[in-house]
Formats: C-alpha cells, sequence, structure tokens
C-alpha cells in the first residue's frame, strides 16, 4: 500500500479495515462452501464445521488479534527507537552505525523477498504435511474419508489453500519482524551506549523497553487463542478433560515469554557493565564523602560556630546514600514483574474459559479466594 502511494489515515484506515477483511475471506468460504456440500451443521459428519471451534477461534480471534497486534505494536516499537536518539544513549561517533542498523531493519521487514520466501515455505512444505497429517478414518467438513482414500472437500481446499495461509503468513511475518526486531537491539547494544547508572528506572535509562514489549500483548493473547482452539477441538470432539494438556499450555506459554523478552537480554551485557561501573565510580565518590563528613562531624573538625542541626551536609549525605542504593538496586534485564506477569495473563486469557469444562464457575472462584484470602 505504501507503494502503491497510500499514507497517512487512508493507510490507517485501509490496516483497520484488514482486521475485518481478513477474517471474512478465512472463514466466510467456509462457511458457504460447507453448507453447500452439508457438512455445516452437527450430525452432518463426525466434524461438521460449526463443531469445529479450532476453526473458528483460529479465524475469527487469532487472525484479528495478529494484525491488530501488529499496528499496537509498531506504534510503540516507532517510539521506543527514537528514546535511544533522544535520551544521548548512542554515542556520537555511533549514530551513523545506529541509522544504518535501523534503515536495514525497517527495509528488511518490508522486503518482498522475505514475504515470497515464506509463501513458498507455507504452499511448499506446511500444505503437504497439513494433508499428510490429516488423513481421518472418518468424514469431517474439510476432508471425506473413503476406501480408495481421504479426499479433499471444496471447503477442504480453501481451508489448506486460502485460509490457513494467510493466517500462517500473518503469524510467520510475525516472527520475521521480532527477529528482525531482536537483531537491532543486539546490534544496538554494541555500540557502547552511555548507560546512567543512576538513573531512577534503575535500568541504565533503557526502562522506556519495557513499553514495547508491552506492546506484544496482542501477540501473546493471539497464541492463547491458538492453543486454546486446539484444546476446545479435544475437549468437544475428543472428549478429553483440558486437564490432560498441561504440559502443552506450558510449552506454549514458555515460548510465547521466550520469544516476546528474548528481545532485552541483548542490553544484560551493557547493564552488568554499568552496573559494575557504577558501583566503582559512586563508591569511591560516597567513600570520600562520608571520610570527609566523619572528619567534619565525629572527629570535632568543623566551625564551633556551625551546628549539625539545619546543616546541608546531613541532607547532602542522605542524597549520597540514595544515590548508591540506586546504583545497587540496577537491575540487569530491562524487564519488570508486572511484564512478565502480563504477558503470561494475556497468553493464558483466552484458555481460561476452558477451565469451565472441568469445574463450575462458583467452585472456580472460591478456590481462587481460599488462595487469596486464607
Amino acid at each position: 500500500m505504501r507503494r502503491a502511494g497510500v499514507k497517512g489515515r487512508d493507510f490507517m484506515r485501509l490496516r483497520l479495515l484488514s482486521i475485518v477483511i481478513a477474517p471474512a475471506v478465512c472463514w466466510i468460504p467456509l462457511a458457504i462452501l460447507a453448507a453447500i456440500e452439508g457438512t455445516l451443521l452437527p450430525k452432518s459428519v463426525s466434524v461438521p464445521f460449526l463443531i469445529d471451534v479450532g476453526a473458528h477461534v483460529r479465524f475469527l480471534v487469532v487472525v484479528p488479534l495478529l494484525i491488530l497486534g501488529g499496528i499496537v505494536a509498531e506504534q510503540r516499537i516507532r517510539p521506543t527507537i527514537e528514546q535511544f536518539v533522544s535520551r544521548h544513549l548512542i554515542p556520537d561517533d555511533k549514530l551513523d552505525d545506529f541509522g544504518r542498523a535501523l534503515r536495514s531493519s525497517l527495509r528488511r521487514g518490508d522486503s518482498v523477498v522475505a514475504d515470497v520466501i515464506i509463501l513458498l515455505l507455507i504452499y511448499g512444505v506446511i500444505a503437504p504435511v497439513f494433508w499428510r497429517t490429516h488423513a481421518p478414518i472418518a468424514s469431517t467438513w474439510f476432508v471425506s474419508a473413503a476406501s480408495a482414500g481421504s479426499k479433499p472437500t471444496l471447503a477442504g481446499l480453501w481451508y489448506a489453500y486460502v485460509s490457513l495461509p494467510l493466517l500462517q503468513l500473518v503469524l510467520l511475518r510475525w516472527y520475521y519482524r521480532l527477529f528482525l526486531w531482536t537483531w537491532f537491539l543486539f546490534r544496538t547494544a554494541r555500540m557502547n551506549l552511555r548507560l546512567l547508572a543512576t538513573h531512577p528506572d534503575k535500568l541504565g535509562g533503557l526502562g522506556f523497553l519495557i513499553l514495547a514489549t508491552q506492546g506484544l500483548t496482542f501477540f501473546a493473547m493471539a497464541h492463547g487463542a491458538l492453543l486454546a482452539g486446539w484444546l476446545a477441538n479435544r475437549i468437544w470432539i475428543g472428549g478429553i478433560v483440558v486437564t490432560k494438556f498441561k504440559t502443552e499450555t506450558i510449552l506454549v506459554l514458555v515460548f510465547v515469554l521466550l520469544i516476546t523478552l528474548l528481545p532485552l537480554l541483548a542490553f544484560t551485557r551493557p547493564l552488568v557493565l554499568a552496573k559494575r561501573r557504577g558501583t566503582l565510580v559512586y563508591g569511591e565518590l560516597a567513600a570520600g564523602y562520608a571520610r570527609e563528613f566523619d572528619s567534619k562531624w565525629i572527629e570535632g573538625q568543623h566551625d564551633p560556630s556551625e551546628h549539625l542541626v539545619g546543616s546541608a551536609d546531613v541532607q547532602s549525605m542522605a542524597d549520597m546514600g540514595g544515590t548508591y542504593e540506586l546504583v545497587r538496586e540496577m537491575r540487569s534485564v530491562p524487564l519488570t514483574v508486572q511484564t512478565v506477569v502480563g504477558l503470561a495473563v494475556a497468553t493464558m486469557l483466552p484458555v481460561f474459559p476452558l477451565l469451565l469444562t472441568v469445574m463450575p464457575l462458583g467452585q472456580l472462584l472460591k478456590k481462587l479466594a481460599g488462595i487469596l484470602l486464607p
């Protein structure tokens, strides 16, 4: 759209409109084709279209979340990148390198070649694997089973070659851009950043990166929705209890946390070095001031007419202690517990309704109250 000259508000309107158009392209033809072929309603085949909760979640929930999440993440990440320069974290002799790294990341993020490679991967590898792994012993809405072998339905063809590829394209482009984001941050972290050990955010001035990470909330929620749809099919079609899938649930949660938080690990070494340097420098400064304070007020080397009460020396000593405490509490990773918990909750939120298949809401709330209010 940018290359076609679409800019400003028109560009944003089209992006927002795609949140509706993409799910419609994925889902509506499936419903129409399933209705035409008689596989829409319950009891028509072993797995009718309306019962396939996983398909509905993928296209009506996951696709919009991923597209909306891309818009939100971009609005969070772009101002974040500007903070490196506006906060003077990049040394003057590294500004050109920073600019080149940024332009390279943006150019690769919008690369047509990358999109073509992703599409070739989808249609050349993933689509054939789909048909090999979906050979049912009974007919479903997307494939009919017969003695001569399984055969895709019309809805199944649209599902395998339009709906799923569109979802996979959006998802793989997300992974690709997260890779570029990680690569950009690791390059930036090697530019001898001017980190301040006494910065109040206790992250050397990198606290703004937390805001960028919080912009990945919809991405995390989309993965939770994918998991929820996958679980729902196994609960309502396979008759398996949700508690049997603890390993899969933990696996998805760990994967989401790793892929969203890994970029921030790029700054671990610079933060550790900044803290070590700050501890030595401000420790020496504090020691010198404490020695002068001790000589003046403890050993009696002050002017007899000067009184300790009301002296600015006491406040300065307290300020020095607060400064050194900031250095001592400086963290090694630009993360907070709230950020990690927030991403974890966003990932697991779509799965929560499935717990109601095991235990009524009232009992869940009583157990929660028993844990929080013993």
